[in-house]
């Protein structure tokens, strides 16, 4: 059910048609021994009338077969009972077993005797339930009529009093059964269900609702056989209904055979109850009706509630598609053992910040709605299309209708977004039937292991799911548990790499190096683990954690005499912490470490993400004296038309232009670089030098420093004294 379906608010209408009271008989039982007794009073009441119905007489000759016929029918409303017929006793016994055995309280009895005084009248009226008590001969016909409305009026009270009763339990019993219930199928049934006893008719009907202006009328539900006609249009159900509703729409009017009853209305929809009824409605039913249309409409403003609350939970509000939580809902029905006839589809937008960024928030939404509307055009068959991220759509589809080179060259053609003509690229996850799980989530999150590996590669094809990728990632996760645990509890280690002049091979500096030990005495390199702290976020707290162990190194080797500089490699994630600069100068405070003695080493990549905030960094750098060298120097691409501005000291030759030379490598990149940083006043040093013809090579080239296993390989500080006392030696 759409909200709109069920926008209701309650309207008390007023009935033009009068609605009549029955027009039926008054069931009389005359219970006497006596034949004759039978035809006077027949005769004496013959032709009377109350409220426009007749009298019925039926006849009982004793006790026993006015208990008979009193078992087997409930309509009687007054006996006239002889007292003395089989037994003194045997009219008493009659009444006692009427208000006892069959609990018929409703029933009028008159009591009439041929021996004036054989029973005291007070004690029989007081305990016995009765309504006169007369000898045959005091009752004239008039006293008999008088007798009888009297006794006919009590019983219409009693029997008004006991209907308002019922029906006020019924209407308590229903709003508690109704009120808080969110599903209409169920509520309609319910409502029809307790209508049916406030009316005393089967319950046989249906709720139906129409937009103004509109002659569709569609059924929200109903009991029997309108059960089935949920959502349909009610003129193809049943074109009778359809007129008797229509009827009650324009007329206000309610047939009193079939009760087609206009009740609620908002501000563009009506709604009307249709229910069969057998016998001719009350006024009395009518109101306790309508007392009970006032928690209907409560209820069903609850539904309509239901349904805003449910859409804002499973909608996607600028889409208009399904969002996260319904597809997680929706995708287990899909997860069958055995079967594998669907594919999961999870669609990344690439870059899709820099469209937000870049043109605004207003281009990036209409980019998103231009993407919906052309997945919707690709495949109109597509089932569950939803909106699972900010920048990722999913949808379930067959894999024959699945084609992955088609759906990218469809994919690939520009975007209207606004006035702009936006391509766009995307990563694509796949995930078959087979390897749906139990649950929804989980479901989810195994396409998102596709996806994540598709992001990783560089072709557009999308990626599948299989159960490696999820041992990948369990392993990965497991592995950034452990590093988080570890530098918890100070277990990482730095080691240091010397560097030497190329002139003199004396020692200038050295780099700090991280190293990772494991307890079986083994190292994790930080090729492996270096990335996934970046990717955990623990990479600035490790970045400051080096930073510091190097500066307390750096005061150890002088305090014995070494006055050298120590190189710290500083990540992308700790550039772009806000104060980056003021952090460093903070820490050489604490300390007590010369800026001079402390080298920052940063990568292209850092460079180039964000040049106008590094270079301010860099800038900061400077003017606290700390030196900057960019490592892996030549790797990237764009680094030669920024790098007279950038404000450095040294170019570091990455290692691989250098484990070529001379004979697999002309050396070319690496003599630009050299060329490069003398031009530009910049010191140059490579690294990964492990044989004497890379290092005479580079030497003739003119660079300036050296640092590879051919000279010294990483290691701990105790080895690092050793080595320092070596090269003074």
């Amino acid at each position: 059910m759409s909200s709109e379906s069920s926008g209701f608010l309650f309207l008390k209408e007023d009935h033009d048609e009068v609605i009549s009271e029955p027009s039926d008989c008054w069931d009389i039982l005359i219970v006497d021994d006596d034949p004759a007794i039978h035809s006077v009073t027949k005769l004496a009441l013959s032709g009377l009338e109350y409220k426009g119905a007749g009298f019925r007489f039926h006849d009982a000759y004793s006790g026993a077969e006015a208990i008979a016929i009193l078992s087997r029918k409930n309509s009687i409303s007054v006996i006239f009972l002889d007292v003395i017929m089989e037994t003194d006793d045997a009219g008493l016994q009659v009444v006692r077993r009427v208000r006892e055995e069959l609990n018929n309280q409703h029933v009028r009895i008159i009591l009439r005797t041929g021996q004036a005084g054989s029973i005291p009248e007070e004690k029989v009226t007081r305990e016995y339930d009765i309504n006169d008590y007369k000898t045959k001969t005091e009752l004239t016909r008039s006293k008999l009529v008088t007798s009888l409305i009297t006794a006919i009026r009590s019983y219409e009270q009693i029997g008004q009093l006991e209907y308002q009763h019922k029906a006020m339990d019924s209407i308590l019993s229903a709003s508690k059964s109704i009120l808080g219930q969110t599903d209409i199928k169920v509520l309609c049934r319910r409502i029809i269900k307790h209508l049916s006893v406030i009316l005393q008719c089967p319950d046989k009907g249906l709720i139906c609702s129409k937009l103004d202006g509109n002659n569709y009328i569609q059924v929200l539900g109903g009991c029997t056989r309108y059960e089935t006609y949920f959502g349909e249009n009610l003129a193809e159900v049943d074109s009778r209904i359809y007129n008797e509703v229509e009827a009650s729409f324009s007329q206000k009017n309610i047939n009193i055979q079939i009760l087609a009853l206009h009740f609620l209305r908002s501000k563009h929809r009506k709604a009307a109850i249709y229910i069969e009824c057998d016998e001719v409605i009350t006024r009395t039913q009518l109101q306790f009706a309508e007392i009970f249309f006032a928690n209907v409409s409560i209820a069903l403003d609850n539904v309509r509630l239901f349904v805003k609350l449910r859409d804002a939970a499973y909608r996607d509000v600028l889409t208009g598609i399904s969002n996260r939580t319904n597809f997680i809902e929706r995708i287990e029905r899909y997860q069958k053992p055995q079967k594998n006839d669907y594919l999961l589809v999870l669609l990344d937008v690439m870059n899709f910040s820099d469209v937000n960024n870049g043109l605004g928030q207003e281009v990036g939404n209409k980019l998103l709605i231009a993407i919906v509307e052309r997945l919707k055009e690709i495949y109109p068959t597509a089932k569950l299309l939803s909106r699972i991220g900010a920048d990722v759509f999913g949808f379930v589809i067959l894999k024959n209708e699945f084609n992955i080179t088609d759906f990218n060259e469809k994919l690939s053609i520009s975007f209207c977004a606004a006035e702009h003509i936006l391509p766009v690229g995307f990563k694509i996850g796949l995930c078959q039937q087979q390897d749906f799980q139990s649950t929804g989530i989980e479901t989810l999150k195994v396409a998102y292991i596709a996806l994540n590996q598709a992001k990783k590669n560089k072709h557009k094809e999308g990626v599948y799911y299989c159960v490696d990728m999820e041992d990948a990632i369990a392993w990965r996760l497991g592995i950034i548990r452990q590093l988080r645990h570890d530098f918890a509890r100070n277990k990482l280690e730095v080691w240091y790499q010397p560097q030497l002049a190329f002139n003199d091979l004396s020692l200038i500096g050295c780099e700090a190096l991280l190293r990772w030990p494991l307890e079986n005495g083994t190292y994790i390199s930080p090729a492996v683990f270096i990335p996934l702290a970046e990717d955990a976020g623990l990479i600035v707290d490790i970045g400051q954690w080096v930073l510091e162990q190097a500066c307390q190194q750096q005061k150890r080797l002088e305090s014995a005499g070494a006055d050298i500089c120590i190189a710290v490699n500083v990540s992308v994630p700790q550039f772009k912490v806000k104060g980056y600069a003021q952090t460093v100068k903070n820490t050489l405070l604490k300390y007590g470490v010369q800026p001079k003695n402390i080298e920052l080493e940063v990568t292209e990549s850092v460079v180039m993400d964000e040049l106008e905030t590094v270079i301010n960094t860099l800038q900061e750098l400077k003017k606290l004296g700390v030196e900057v060298a960019i490592d892996d120097f030549g790797t990237g691409f764009s680094s030669l038309s920024y790098i007279q501005s950038l404000p450095i000291d040294r170019l570091k030759i990455d290692r691989a232009f250098i484990k070529g030379l001379p004979n697999d490598d002309t050396g070319a990149i690496a003599a630009l670089v050299i060329s490069l940083g003398a031009k530009l006043g910049l010191k140059t040093i490579a690294e990964g030098v492990e044989t004497q013809e890379q290092a005479k090579f580079l030497k003739d080239l003119g660079c300036d420093e050296v640092q590879g296993f051919m000279y010294a390989k990483p290691m701990p500080e105790h080895e690092l004294i050793e080595f320092i006392n070596k090269q003074n030696n």
